[in-house]
């Protein structure tokens, strides 16, 4: 371990089985130690997750269901999306289509500087 300057504080040994004086400590063996923190964190992180699932696929087993009957199958999503029809039909183009959702598309944003009103452009 680089780390050079380790301490036992026998006040934190309950909490900490060693304590780490970062003042003595260099920017690498910082870096080094932040980085070493965030990986034990993040595998915390994944213990606590692990724990958490193995919990309510207990419970879930224990009341006679299945996980898919609680929380569906296809992969969590809930509900159907739908493909959204056109609204706006390019006049240069019939086969430029957009549905009034998302970004405006060039030729949208064209066809309006050029003049053309937005119900000029309306399919139906």
């Amino acid at each position: 371990m680089p780390f050079g300057n380790l301490n036992t504080h026998p006040t934190h040994e309950a909490s900490f089985a060693m304590a780490i004086n970062i003042r003595n400590l260099n920017h690498s063996q910082l870096n080094e130690l932040i980085q070493r923190a965030k990986a034990r964190q993040d595998e915390l992180v994944k213990e606590k997750a692990t724990k958490l699932r193995d919990k309510i696929s207990a419970l879930v087993k224990a009341e006679g269901f299945e996980l898919d009957d609680v929380f569906g199958g296809a992969g969590g999503r809930r509900g159907v999306r739908r493909k959204v029809k056109p609204k706006y039909r390019n006049p240069a183009d019939g086969s430029q289509t957009w549905t009034g959702r998302g970004k405006r598309p060039r030729w949208y944003s064209a066809a309006l500087a050029a003049g053309k009103k937005e119900k000029d452009l309306l399919i139906g």
